[in-house]
């Protein structure tokens, strides 16, 4: 952007008395730290909160839109996002591939059928199974689709979940896959955060808000119930209870092919910590795993442990990251009892992606150097014995849908500059048939995709992937945008982006991918590096991987944006408030941005595990303190003009953190855009539109930021 506009010269819009009645407000928190005085922004739904969104999107909408640029960028993002030629995602389901499909004439979707054979094919011909626009059409909501669960083996009946506007809290409805259409009289769950598993025909287990207030300190239920066919849900039987001080206490069911079945309770003690429980003959009962470590599978009998903490067992320790099988009959004879046995174990530079399972084979995805590998593993007596899949390399390899009948399972590949592709793989042979590969996008045939590493401020290398011209002038010209995640645990690979190649690359940008601690890319020790108050190694390492940008002459200062969402919202915030001289455009998604209110504004609290928790350590309050985004704005500072974006139904972050901070920015005097949609939940919208209208506001952005 060559010109900055200030907002408060935009008098329609901002207002000169809600500058100055903003500005008062910040001298008055200046004078009072304790105070809040955006305090009125976290009342999401109020009129005065509602006015104040109008206002800013408005103002933003109006620069964004009519610039010259905004039109195409906006026809490209819709044509991407409802192309037809996109691969549809199979799942294997009741005998035959599912799928969820939006495009222009579905802008909220259809969940449609074929058989596996048609699907093979160039031009598969679909079935119809439940259209969620004309559902939502004829029910007067705002239905978003968030999937469905079939009782197996059978899967004829299905549990569908419908969230109003793309929130988190849905609707269940019981729905028949032979007549295509809800069953009468059957399941149907009001509007919860709920988790409902299927225990057989006629029984649910259910956690859910049974009466008003019973939830955890982070809006999730605690209390498990038994819900029988007819019966109204005041008559559930309850089967477990944790506390309200939990994250959350939810069911879960595995199967496998022989039949075998394992019922499973979760008491989430924070994020990454749990108890986790089998329900058996007797009641609920504790499984005598780590804390860090989850049930994953269920393979011939053989019960499938994700570790996240090194285990100890009868003097032989199995380190953390490892996978590790149990035996089902001793498992459901005495799950206080266990002699696993070990299944893989990551070398120095790998990291576990993915765990998956057919009929009788354990499928794992990994990461090498950030780089995918696919594996089947198969149960031989005591061990287990294991082939790799032949894959291309260099590329992001997961697993897709597997099928519970065979040992056939889909899995996809793409890379920065190879477009996706869907293989049909058999487990037991480990043949590969190369199903169907998405068109190319964009012209990838002038750029290059390098891997770099960076050093971070203890001396530790971060590796990061870099797309670029193969041409450019490193000369610190080339618009640059630096993207990262950098925290649960995530891992970041290459993908194929078609809007970023379409909207970025093509325009002779260059796009960058940090694997920065926080995640998962090199097992659990990377992201423990970055836990709690050790965050800052997180925020270190990101900002060493822009000076390395810079210092290679990549990109300058003038070129470089950065963009993060959610967890990587915060990140974009600290590195707002920390760095503001390493950046020109920061785009700031969904974000974390409050964290000494974290706790208290949607489900916050329940991520102290990742945060530390302000209000019950004051290590952490010192920590975020001199952290916390929104805490840290300071007057005289010569911040870049950010882009920030959520949506108000977004009901696990929630707007209130972006909301507060730009009226703080505002009433600094501070310039920015801001754009809250108002469905969409914790994502870019509800419908195709909704999405591509975000993507075009953000490149236009961009663009006008660090191309002109």
């Amino acid at each position: 952007m060559t010109r900055r506009i200030k907002l408060a010269l935009t008098l329609t819009v901002v207002g000169l008395g809600m500058q100055a009645q903003a500005q008062a407000q910040a001298q008055a928190q200046a004078q009072a730290p304790t105070a809040d005085p955006f305090l009125w922004l976290e009342d999401v739904a109020s009129p005065r909160a509602m006015d104040w969104v109008n206002a800013r999107n408005s103002y933003s909408t109006s620069v964004l839109e009519k610039d010259a640029l905004y039109p195409l960028i906006y026809e490209q993002a819709l044509a991407i996002a409802s192309a037809k030629d996109r691969i549809p995602t199979p799942n294997f389901t009741h005998g035959d591939i599912y799928n969820f499909w939006q495009d222009a004439e579905h802008l909220r979707g259809i969940w449609r059928k074929t058989s596996l054979a048609d699907y093979q094919s160039a031009v598969p011909s679909w079935t119809t199974v439940l259209d969620i626009d004309a559902l939502g059409k004829a029910d007067g909501k705002s239905w978003v689709f968030k999937g469905a669960d079939c009782l197996r083996p059978e899967e004829r009946r299905c549990l569908v979940r419908l969230s109003d506007g793309g929130e988190d809290a849905h609707e269940v409805r019981e729905f028949d896959l032979d007549t295509r259409s809800f069953v009468a009289n059957g399941f149907n769950l009001p509007r919860g955060k709920q988790t409902v598993v299927w225990e057989d025909a006629d029984h649910l287990l259910v956690s859910r808000e049974w009466t008003p207030g019973e939830l955890t300190t982070s809006g999730y239920s605690f209390v498990i119930k038994k819900l029988t066919r007819g019966q109204p849900l005041a008559s559930a039987v309850e089967i477990y209870r944790g506390a309200k001080t939990d994250v959350s206490a939810g069911p879960s069911m595995l199967d496998d092919s022989r039949g075998n079945r394992l019922l499973l309770v979760q008491r989430g003690l924070d994020f990454f910590h749990s108890e986790t429980s089998v329900i058996t003959s007797r009641g609920v009962e504790r499984l005598a795993i780590p804390a860090k470590a989850n049930v994953s599978g269920l393979v011939d009998g053989r019960v499938i442990v994700s570790q996240d903490e090194a285990w100890t067992v009868g003097g032989t320790t199995y380190p953390a990251g490892s996978i590790t099988a149990l035996d089902l009959a001793a498992v459901t004879r005495n799950p206080g009892h266990l002699a696993p046995t070990i299944v893989w174990t990551p070398g120095p530079r790998d990291g576990l992606d993915g765990v998956a399972s057919t009929r009788d084979k354990l499928l794992l995805s990994t990461l090498d150097n950030v780089r995918g590998r696919a594996w089947v593993f198969t149960p031989k007596g005591a061990g287990w014995s294991r082939a790799k899949l032949d894959m291309p390399d260099n590329l992001a390899i997961d697993f897709g849908s597997t099928d519970s009948k065979s040992n056939m399972v889909f899995i996809n590949s793409s890379g920065f500059l190879t477009p996706s592709a869907l293989s049909l793989a058999d487990a037991a042979t480990s043949h590969l048939t190369l199903v169907k590969t998405l068109p190319a996008k964009f012209d990838a045939s002038r750029d290059i995709v390098e891997q770099f590493e960076a050093v971070s401020t203890d001396g530790v290398k971060i590796p990061y992937f870099v797309v670029h011209r193969r041409d450019i002038a490193y000369d610190g010209t080339t618009p640059t945008l630096l993207y990262a995640y950098g925290g649960f645990q995530v891992s970041e690979t290459p993908n194929y982006s078609a809007a970023i190649g379409k909207l970025w690359l093509e325009r002779g940008g260059a796009y960058v991918l940090a694997n920065i601690r926080g995640g998962g890319e090199f097992g659990p020790a990377w992201h423990e590096a970055g836990l709690n108050t050790k965050r800052q190694i997180i925020y270190d390492d990101f900002a060493s991987v822009g000076r390395d940008l810079i210092a290679r002459k990549i990109t300058s200062p003038r070129h470089l944006g950065i963009e993060g969402g959610s967890n990587g919202g915060l990140l974009m915030g600290v590195e707002f408030t920390q760095h503001p001289e390493l950046w020109n455009a920061v785009v700031i998604d969904v974000p974390l941005l409050d964290m000494i209110r974290i706790g208290k504004i949607a489900a916050g609290a329940s991520w102290a595990g990742e945060y530390g928790d302000v209000d019950a350590d004051p290590a952490a309050m010192a920590f975020w303190r001199k952290t916390s985004p929104y805490q840290n704005l300071r007057s005289g500072v010569a911040y870049p003009e950010p882009f920030i974006f959520t949506t108000t139904k977004d009901d696990r972050v929630g707007p209130q953190h972006a909301r507060k901070f730009a009226a703080k920015m505002e009433a600094m005097g501070l310039h920015f855009y801001y754009y809250e949609n108002i469905e969409g939940g914790h994502n870019a919208g509800a419908d195709l539109k909704q999405a591509a209208h975000t993507t075009a506001l953000t490149m236009t952005y961009l663009q006008k930021k660090l191309m002109q």
